[in-house]
Order: structure tokens, then C-alpha cells, then sequence
């Protein structure tokens, strides 16, 4: 029986790094392939270098209803007047295949996904709220409203941290990446898993 991969659950208020951690994550950490980002589907504007099918499957409003009529997603959530879900179908492909999926969601989503299936969860905070604004600032996409908007939603967003199983503070990119791939690695090595990823050894070692 192959290993089965482990549902993660990743959020963060904008501008904690949350996407710059997955990114370098999978960019250098993804030996043989076995990570992999949860592509959702959105009803939001496609946004400068995104493309469709690796960031978003970028769908229309009516299009997105017709989907959740169907019961194809596994969570879905209205956020800033988009719609957002991710596939069941997808997810649970990947599973049976021994990959890691990472879905990167806000904390309502994260309640859907707790009561449907086996999940580990992780909430990244950044440092202070003055490093956060700092950072939404320097993307220089947003107005002073907007900024004042996220600035808001992100302190309503991390009263849920303890809702998690672990928490990073990224004030170090570094250190947070390593912390990050450490969760990884201790999840591999669970009894669970190693039972299932060593069974031949296991046999042998403890034949009589």
C-alpha cells in the first residue's frame, strides 16, 4: 500500500509571506515531486504574471454556482466579492497518489475542510503590525484604502490562530521556510505513515 499524502492547510493574513514560503518551498524542497499547491477556482480578475490553470482556474460567477450545485468542491468561500473553492475531486487524486497538497485558504475554509477530511493546519503571523503594513505598502498594488482594508481583515483573521496545529512567525524568511519544511519532514516520519511507506521492512525486520 502506497504512502498516503497529507492534506495541509496554510493561512495567513495578506502580507505574513504565506505564498512566498509555499513558493520556495516547492521550488527547492520538492524531491520527486511529491508537493503539490491546490490550484483553486476563482471568480476574481486575473492579476499581472498569473495564468490560468496554475495559479487559479479563473471562472465566471455563473460557472462557479453551477459547480457548487454540483457538489464538486470540497470548501468554498465568498472573500473581497470573489468567489473561491477548491475541486474534492483534485484533492483527493493527489492524496491517493502519495502527494502532499497544500491549499491555501482563509480560516472559514479551514472549518469546512476540518469536518470533511484528515488535515494538518498551519497559520503563519508576521512579526508586528507595523511589518505587516510595511509589506502590503512595498507591493505598491494597492491604495491607501485597500491597504487599510487588508490591514483590518488581517487583524480579524489572526484571532484564529489557535484554531491550528502549528504557528510560524515569519520575521526571518529563512528560519520560517526551515520551520516550514521541518512540519513537512515530521509528518513523513509519523507512525501512521512510516507503516504504510515501509511495509516490506517492517515485515522483514520483525519476521520470526
Amino acid at each position: 500500500m502506497a504512502q498516503q499524502g497529507t492534506l495541509y492547510i496554510i493561512s495567513s493574513p495578506s502580507g505574513a509571506g504565506k505564498s512566498s514560503l509555499l513558493n520556495a518551498l516547492l521550488t527547492k524542497h520538492n524531491g520527486a515531486g511529491k508537493m503539490q499547491l491546490s490550484v483553486s477556482h476563482t471568480t476574481r480578475a486575473t492579476r499581472p504574471g498569473e495564468e490560468h490553470g496554475v495559479h487559479y482556474h479563473f471562472v465566471q460567477v455563473e460557472e462557479f454556482k453551477e459547480l457548487i450545485e454540483r457538489g464538486d468542491f470540497l470548501e468554498w468561500a465568498e472573500v473581497f466579492g470573489n468567489y473561491y473553492g477548491t475541486s474534492r475531486a483534485a484533492i483527493e487524486a493527489c492524496l491517493a497518489q502519495g502527494i502532499d497538497v497544500f491549499l491555501d485558504i482563509d480560516w472559514q475554509g479551514a472549518r469546512q475542510i476540518r469536518e470533511l477530511m484528515p488535515t494538518k493546519s498551519i497559520f503563519i503571523l508576521p512579526p508586528s503590525r507595523e511589518e505587516l503594513e510595511r509589506r502590503l505598502i512595498g507591493r505598491g498594488q494597492d491604495s491607501v484604502e485597500v491597504i487599510k482594508g487588508r490591514m483590518e481583515k488581517a487583524i480579524a483573521e489572526m484571532v484564529h490562530y489557535d484554531e491550528y496545529d502549528y504557528v510560524i512567525i515569519n520575521e526571518d524568511f529563512e528560519q520560517a521556510l526551515f520551520q516550514l519544511r521541518a512540519i513537512i519532514e515530521c509528518q513523513r516520519l509519523e507512525l501512521r505513515q512510516q507503516q504504510q511507506a515501509q511495509q516490506n521492512l517492517l515485515k522483514q525486520l520483525l519476521a520470526e
